[in-house]
């Protein structure tokens, strides 16, 4: 797919910037300027009381916002020191120096954690794995020394023939339960989400998945079973995300 990188965004850049963003292309922004944060924050704390009554906050998502550390880390420095809670959403794909210049800013970690077998990751993503792991355990190390008051949440996309299997759930769960007891606040199972498959349809690129019925009730209860017996505290493991009847999707 195509991906569109920009330098600075005038007011031409960003009228362009939002018109292919909602076409459905990845857009990566690349401003550095002092005066782009401070722009960004100012919209951010217009709805203050909004984070306030909610009990949440910031989250810096994408794409891959560590791919753009000094820009990232400076806005959530920022809406940090205004008092809103701050997250990164991440799937751990990056360098260990983006992640020490973004952390200190960080009230919450959301770290993607997708399949465990390594060749599989690497059929299903086009990566293999072996960063992935080794940032969340980097993250393990630099929480327990210098920031033991974020939190750290680790999410599993369920995708039907691919990571929504019972052994690969199992192994994720070993995993965390070995490598992050104490430290891990919530895992959670993220149900199969098929809304993307118009976008795809209307871009005219095929999906790999746009024939797949959402996940039923009972496959969900079957994934979260494995995960309760890996070995991780159960409290700590939620099935979230919607379900289905099993019967392939009609598209609109």
């Amino acid at each position: 797919m195509l991906r569109v990188g920009y330098i600075g965004l005038g007011l031409m850049g960003k009228s362009i910037a939002r018109n292919m963003m909602k076409a459905g292309f990845p857009v990566v922004v690349h401003n550095r300027s002092r005066a782009a944060v401070e722009e960004l924050v100012a919209e951010v704390v217009k709805d203050r009381s909004y984070y306030e009554a909610s009990g949440g906050g910031v989250t810096a998502s994408g794409g891959e916002p560590a791919i753009q550390p000094d820009f990232v880390a400076a806005f959530l420095r920022q809406v940090k020191a205004a008092g809103i809670q701050t997250a990164l959403d991440t799937c751990g794909l990056v360098s260990q120096a983006a992640l020490e210049k973004i952390l200190p800013h960080v009230d919450l970690v959301l770290y993607d954690l997708k399949e465990m077998n390594s060749r599989k990751h690497r059929e299903f993503t086009g990566q293999g794995n072996e960063v992935i792991l080794e940032r969340l355990l980097f993250l393990r190390e630099y929480i327990r020394a210098y920031a033991p008051g974020v939190r750290l949440w680790v999410r599993t996309p369920l995708i039907p023939g691919a990571t929504a299997a019972t052994e690969n759930v199992n192994e994720i769960g070993s995993f965390l339960s070995r490598s992050l007891d104490g430290l891990l606040e919530r895992w959670e199972l993220c149900a199969f989400n098929n809304l993307c498959r118009d976008k795809y349809r209307r871009l005219g690129m095929p999906w790999k998945y746009g024939d797949s019925p959402l996940l039923t009730p009972a496959e969900v209860d079957e994934l979260a079973a494995a995960a309760r017996r890996s070995g991780i505290r159960p409290d700590l493991i939620f099935a979230t995300g919607a379900t289905g009847t099993g019967s392939k999707p009609e598209l609109p």
